[in-house]
């Protein structure tokens, strides 16, 4: 009987071994499966706090809008990942980047940001974009005016007509839509095509401009979005201008689509507004210690309403207005324009300023 004893125990201490062993040599694929697991969840978290957060600067595909830099980028994606992550966390001094982590003053949280910081690097983009259209966040598309052909060909024969005609295609595709199709400005932007700005602003003005943007405005930094080829060709352009006009340049002014005024749509915005703005602008639109009147004449009279959806999708760069192009459709903010353009009937000349409490 101890003989018979021992040998059981004999077996089962093998069977105790040979098990140790097989779970040793399936726990390496075990722990990949396992990692496997939590990247792939991270990235399904991450895609989703990226269409909650970062569409409006950076797009839906991650290929970077206007003057916010692309994130589907080699460099983004090869980036250490300590690196990655404390840019989301503490932003960007001295760009529109903001600080993302809430020990930051922001609003996500460590396993927040890491997992956005692996759906990053992860590349997924088709599949980012496919999750930001589903969820009704893909951004408007921003107003881009095409040089025709013919207009080029005047250009470049100008002397040194190659810097040009790339400075006005630049121009064409990235400054158009706030500065005016011929440099003549709008409630946007200023006028560039004028004697007074060529005297008072230098080459070295418009550069330093351009590449650092000008804080409360709609002008953010282009230096991630254009090169030194690219901002030299549009100075040199703006310097330029009335030279190009006289050799019979006129680029055409891009109409934009009228705003559906019907009660459905007033409704629509009046409803999103009330969401949305009333915190800075004021229940009735006249206010308030955080941000302008947007309800008096005139605001209303002397801003289009293609320039209200501009700054509603783009936000004001060094201010409290935030882009909502990532988070508004582009029925979302023309119902809100068409809100806004409601009141314009019986709004006050000049809103009162607001009482600080």
């Amino acid at each position: 009987m101890t003989r018979y004893m021992t040998w059981l125990g004999f077996l089962g201490t093998l069977l105790i071994v040979a098990a140790l062993g097989i779970a040793a040599l399936r726990e390496p694929a075990r722990q990949v499966q396992a990692a496997e697991a939590v990247q792939a969840a991270a990235v399904i978290e991450g895609t989703d706090l990226y269409a909650q957060n970062c569409v409006a600067c950076h797009g839906a595909s991650g290929e970077g809008l206007a003057a916010y830099p692309p994130l589907n980028s080699e460099g983004v994606q090869g980036m250490d990942a300590e690196t990655l992550y404390r840019v989301i966390e503490r932003g960007r001094y001295n760009t529109a980047m903001a600080a993302f982590g809430v020990d930051e003053g922001g609003i996500l949280t460590q396993m927040q940001i890491n997992s956005l910081a692996v759906m990053i690097q992860a590349g997924t983009w088709d599949t980012v974009a496919a999750r930001v259209a589903e969820l009704g966040l893909t951004p408007p598309q921003i107003t881009v005016q095409e040089v025709p052909p013919e207009t080029l060909a005047l250009v470049q024969a100008l002397p040194a007509g190659d810097s040009l005609a790339n400075g006005l295609t630049t121009y064409a595709e990235n400054c158009a839509a706030c500065h005016g199709a011929n440099g003549e400005g709008s409630s946007l932007a200023p006028a560039l095509n004028s004697a007074e700005q060529r005297a008072r602003l230098t080459d070295d003005d418009l550069t330093r401009v351009i590449i650092q943007g000008v804080p409360g405005t709609l002008m953010a930094s282009w230096a991630s979005a254009l090169d030194s080829t690219q901002i030299t060709d549009v100075v040199a352009l703006i310097r330029r201008w009335d030279e190009v006009m006289q050799s019979g340049v006129q680029m055409p002014v891009i109409e934009a689509a009228p705003v559906d005024m019907s009660p459905e749509a007033v409704a629509s915005g009046q409803r999103l507004y009330s969401l949305l703005c009333t915190q800075c602008h004021g229940a009735a639109g006249f206010g308030t210690p955080l941000a302008p009147a947007l309800n008096n004449k005139t605001f209303l009279s002397q801003t289009p309403d293609a320039a209200i959806q501009q700054i509603i999708s783009l936000g004001v760069t060094g201010t409290s207005m935030p882009a909502w192009g990532g988070y508004l459709t582009e029925a979302d903010i023309a119902a809100i324009t068409a809100y806004l353009r409601s009141l314009e009937a019986t709004a006050p000349v000049i809103a009162a300023p607001p009482a600080v409490k």
